[in-house]
Order: C-alpha cells, then sequence, then structure tokens
C-alpha cells in the first residue's frame, strides 16, 4: 500500500549540532531522531529544514543521510524527496539475523581479552539498563544496551564486525526501542546477566550461543509490531 509523505516538522530545539562539527554529529541527530521517533516513517527530509534544525551546512547533512540510507532508516527518490523510511519487515528480519551473528562472534572473539574493569563496565551497563526498564525510560534503556553490547564489541577489535553493526544495528533499534517500552523487554536484563557469567567465566562459546540468544528474542516482537506487509512509497 501506499506510504504517505509527511512535510518534516522542525523540532523546536535548534542548533543541536555545533558548526565546527562533522557529518558524523549530524548523522547521530537524524538516526537518533528516527529511533526515537521524532522524525517518523513517511516523513519528507527537505534540506533547508534540516540546516535550521541542526544548525550546519547542507554538505555534511547530505552525506549523512546517504549514510542514512544505507542503513535503511532514509529512502531517497533522487531530484524528488528523501524520506524517513517505513518500517520494512524484510529489511529488519534481515538486520536480526545479520546483527545477532556478529554480535555473537564479538563475544566469542572477546572473551579471551575481557580485563576485570571490562567485565565491571558490562555489570554496570546493564544495571543501570535495569533501572531504566523499571522507570520505563526507553531512551535510558537503549543507551545501556548500548554500553553493555559495546564492550564485548571493543573488545573483540574486530573492526569488520564494527561496520557491519553500524550499518544494521540503526534499523533494528527502531523496533528495539518498542521493546523496551514494554514488559517484553524486562528478560534481557537477566540474559545480560548470563553473558556476563559465562564471559567470567571464560567460556566463549556458551557466552557467544548466550549474546546470539539475546539478540533473537527480538523474532516474537517482529511477528507483532510487523505484521503488516512493507510499505512503498508512491512514485
Amino acid at each position: 500500500m501506499p506510504c504517505a509523505i509527511y512535510r518534516m516538522p522542525v523540532p523546536e530545539s535548534r542548533g543541536l549540532v555545533s558548526r565546527t562539527l562533522l557529518r558524523e554529529d549530524a548523522y547521530r541527530a537524524l538516526r537518533d531522531a528516527i529511533v526515537k521517533g521524532t522524525l517518523l516513517p513517511g516523513e519528507r527530509l527537505n534540506d533547508a529544514d534540516l540546516v535550521e534544525w541542526l544548525g550546519i551546512s547542507r554538505t555534511p547533512i547530505r552525506e549523512a543521510l546517504a549514510r542514512l540510507e544505507q542503513a535503511g532508516l532514509v529512502r531517497t527518490k533522487p531530484g524528488r524527496y528523501t524520506i524517513v523510511s517505513p518500517l520494512d519487515v524484510r529489511a529488519v528480519r534481515d538486520a536480526q539475523s545479520v546483527t545477532a551473528a556478529m554480535h555473537e562472534l564479538a563475544v566469542r572473539q572477546a572473551v579471551p581479552n575481557l580485563s576485570t574493569a571490562e567485565l565491571e563496565a558490562m555489570r554496570e551497563a546493564n544495571e543501570r539498563f535495569a533501572a531504566a526498564l523499571r522507570h520505563d525510560d526507553a531512551d535510558a534503556a537503549l543507551a545501556a544496551d548500548d554500553d553493555f553490547h559495546e564492550v564485548t564489541v571493543t573488545a573483540s577489535a574486530n573492526q569488520a564486525v564494527r561496520a557491519v553493526l553500524d550499518q544494521f544495528t540503526p534499523v533494528l533499534r527502531r523496533v528495539e526501542r518498542l521493546r523496551f517500552s514494554s514488559l517484553s523487554g524486562r528478560a534481557s536484563v537477566a540474559q545480560h546477566q548470563k553473558i556476563i557469567e559465562l564471559c567470567a567465566a571464560g567460556d566463549a562459546e556458551a557466552a557467544a550461543q548466550a549474546s546470539r540468544a539475546n539478540w533473537e528474542t527480538l523474532a516474537p516482537l517482529l511477528d507483532t509490531l510487523l505484521a503488516e506487509p512493507p510499505d512503498s512509497t508512491t512514485s
């Protein structure tokens, strides 16, 4: 079915990104706005509005939009429009399977390298994650979840894994935010704790499998939230 295209509502806060900062800041600001739902599926992204909102020139914004299109968060028809992509069942499922596999690999490679300080960082992130869920703070839960998994991704020292995750995680975070806004996200606290315990015990294989299982728990939510066929934009 056709996806309605809406004009982007400019957020009230302006100048979020310093003019001295580069396209990475524009990318993160736009990515977060899409993940949080500030920019909704089908909303038109106009260069002039984005320049006004972010307070930077068109060049880093266009570069950020190109990167967001590669990540599946933005859809562009050259010369006509750039919109926030609708949630696409196939794209989200593909992102889930790839992300689960990459985190499994990251943990397997990270376990021999994990220090006491890194294990403590995982515990601290999981505590913040649990607290955020108790307070129904989906944004804080996402941030803490990112911090938790970032420990093993960094310890793996595998830049190919990081590159793949940078590409596919953003589209998945749109669904995860919905998960962390519901009771279905509470189980992740115990899953994280199991991963920590296995990492501390030096059981790389079991920890890797536990990490994969943690990411695969999104499947039931996908079945519930993404039951409708993917939308397509009008030509």
